[in-house]
């Protein structure tokens, strides 16, 4: 049922297309009948078009239509064609993208609806895109949008056995979901790299079984000598004028950490939102995932293993929590996708703080739905501080507003204050891994987030998609593992996985006293100074976070003491709408916030090794 639904919706797409292919050409003064005639067709790539999508999968789709018709009609024209459709919901157009796209849900099916315009009169029903003449005065736009099909196709005729490279690629695919590296927005691999991937390791083992080409998988790129690129075939250079990925001729493609090059020209890095911190945790799964597959060819494991859920909000000691919030559905899904695609940034700046070793993005993002009934309880909200009812069952807005009609009573006054107090909020969540304290340095670290967290505002606030008068707003917290909600640990216990080593060490060092026999009194104060350990880890080390400076240039000289208690006591760094510091006197936006807070182990890495990552 859910294959033909599919087939349904590609064909109404089929049908929409051509529909603002003539209204498009209309408003360039295209006559009427030839306009009728002018065509235009969808085109689908991605895991659709590869085979591999499962239940529930988008589907990847490309729009192909004549010269004049550009961008700008199709983000106009296209936009409010699909608003009139009464099975479209969800509808984001993200038209400053790197790839511009519409995003939507049609007849329950999600769709990434991207558009290039080619420059011929006519896009008949046979045309085909795989002849690089059709590149020649696209702009560069259209040319990254119809790559996607051309590179679908190109790594289908590439692959030697294609029911294995299907087998194998669901496999991977499945794994990097359940580890929760499948995200190319966020800074890990995407769909089309991880295809890639997959088809050069049955390159390499053309007569394999996809259970060995799993196997080789991990093992090959574990031992890859990164920032080598993958190749699926040598790069084409025809005389156009677009730009081939070439490290030795441009200096921005030789900063790619791991480059999965395109097969079909212009070849280009689909991997290049990786960061520093992604490809340490990329290669981390690499190196579990060829232990895992090395137990199941020795029978000693099964594939369950391979596929065992992630544990992000296990691994780390501390955690960003980046709120942002606005008073509608359809803001709100513009605002998700803006800071979705701006997460890798934030990463990069965290990157250059002196005591993070590793920022981790996780790849998806927590939402919540509710009416408000005061303004002190809205802002909460925005700050990501979701009551424990919410957390459990999160008030539908839908649902609110159907009982408030089936009350009599209602009236139109409180359906308007209910909206004024209604919001919408996305929290996205980064894991920090800070430096092992030096044992020789008894004061207190100070750990700056300010300039990091400013600039990432910055970039967010200056995007199209950003309106003030829209209620939107943004808010970062800074958080202990204790601290998180229980619903981002989806029934997993919430122990952390791995303690400090202070701890450790600590423990070590009182059961030896007690081995040997010291004083009843020595012994005493050495189990209490266990316990302190067990409750601040240690009391005697610190890490500052100085939040984002206030406009007004007071640099934050007065410092407060933040309460630990729970997330309702952590302060937030703010850039939005509301005031987050009512009825305190206080701007805390502008005040530094001294945390008394443990360093994780940087060897343990929250379980992710950094002697591998120094290896050859």
């Amino acid at each position: 049922d859910e294959s033909k639904n599919r087939e349904v919706v590609l064909g109404k797409l089929d049908k929409l297309m051509k529909e603002f292919v003539y209204k498009a050409l209309l408003k360039h003064k295209v006559s009427e009948s030839l306009a009728r005639t002018c065509g235009g067709k969808i085109f689908t790539f991605g895991s659709y078009r590869l085979g591999v999508h499962g239940a529930g999968a988008d589907i990847d789709t490309l729009c192909v239509a004549p010269s004049p018709v550009s961008h700008e009609d199709f983000f106009d024209i296209m936009v409010e064609l699909l608003k009139g459709r009464s099975e479209v919901d969800e509808l984001v157009p993200v038209s400053g993208a790197y790839v511009p796209v519409i995003k939507m849900r049609f007849g329950g099916v999600d769709i990434d609806l991207t558009f290039a315009s080619l420059m011929q009169p006519t896009v008949p029903e046979d045309q085909e895109l795989f002849d690089v003449n059709l590149l020649r005065n696209l702009d560069e736009t259209s040319t990254r949008s119809i790559n996607g099909s051309r590179v679908t196709d190109e790594i289908l005729r590439l692959v030697p056995n294609i029911p294995t490279f299907r087998l194998a690629l669901r496999c991977i695919k499945l794994w990097a979901k359940r580890r929760a590296i499948y995200s190319n927005s966020v800074g890990f691999f995407g769909g089309v790299a991880w295809a890639m991937l997959v088809a050069r390791i049955c390159q390499l083992y053309p007569n394999a079984c996809a259970a060995i080409v799993v196997a080789r998988y991990f093992r090959v790129l574990l031992r890859w000598k990164w920032p080598d690129p993958v190749l699926l075939k040598p790069v084409e250079t025809c005389n156009m004028r677009f730009q081939v990925w070439n490290p030795s001729i441009f200096p921005q493609h030789a900063t790619h950490k791991m480059p999965i090059i395109t097969p079909a020209y212009p070849s280009m890095c689909a991997t290049h939102n990786v960061t520093q911190s992604t490809q340490r945790i990329i290669m981390s799964e690499f190196k579990r995932g060829l232990e895992v597959s090395e137990k199941i060819i020795r029978g000693e494991s099964g594939w369950e293993e391979l596929f065992a859920k992630n544990d992000f909000f296990r691994r780390y000691k501390y955690y960003l929590q980046v709120n942002v919030s606005s008073a509608n559905e359809d803001t709100q899904n513009l605002l998700h996708g803006l800071v979705e695609s701006r997460v890798r940034r934030y990463v990069g700046f965290l990157e250059g703080v002196d005591l993070i070793v590793l920022a981790h993005p996780y790849i998806k993002s927590y939402d919540h739905n509710r009416i408000c009934q005061s303004e002190e309880e809205a802002q909460k909200v925005r700050d990501g501080n979701i009551p424990p009812a919410d957390e459990t069952a999160a008030t539908d807005a839908s649902t609110a507003s159907k009982d408030t009609e089936k009350k009599e009573d209602s009236s139109s006054a409180a359906q308007e204050d209910a909206n004024k107090n209604h919001v919408y909020v996305s929290s996205f969540y980064v894991g920090l891994l800070l430096k092992e304290k030096n044992h020789d340095f008894n004061g207190k670290r100070r750990m700056d987030l300010s300039f990091a967290t400013q600039e990432f505002i910055k970039i967010i606030k200056m995007a199209p998609t950003w309106k003030e008068d829209e209620k939107m707003s943004i808010s970062i917290r800074f958080l202990r593992q204790s601290q998180l909600s229980d619903k981002v640990f989806d029934g997993q216990p919430r122990g952390r996985l791995h303690s400090s080593s202070t701890k450790k060490k600590g423990e070590k060092g009182a059961s030896k006293k007690r081995e040997r026999g010291d004083g009843v009194g020595s012994d005493a104060k050495s189990a209490k100074k266990v316990r302190v350990a067990d409750a601040l880890v240690p009391s005697t080390s610190g890490v500052t976070v100085k939040a984002a400076d206030d406009a007004d240039g007071s640099g934050g000289q007065n410092t407060d003491k933040a309460q630990v208690g729970g997330p309702s006591d952590t302060p937030a760094i703010n850039g939005g709408y509301g005031d987050n510091n009512k009825g305190n006197g206080k701007d805390q936006s502008a005040v530094p916030a001294n945390i008394p807070a443990p360093v994780p182990t940087a060897a343990k890495m929250g379980g992710i090794k950094l002697k591998l990552l120094g290896s050859q």
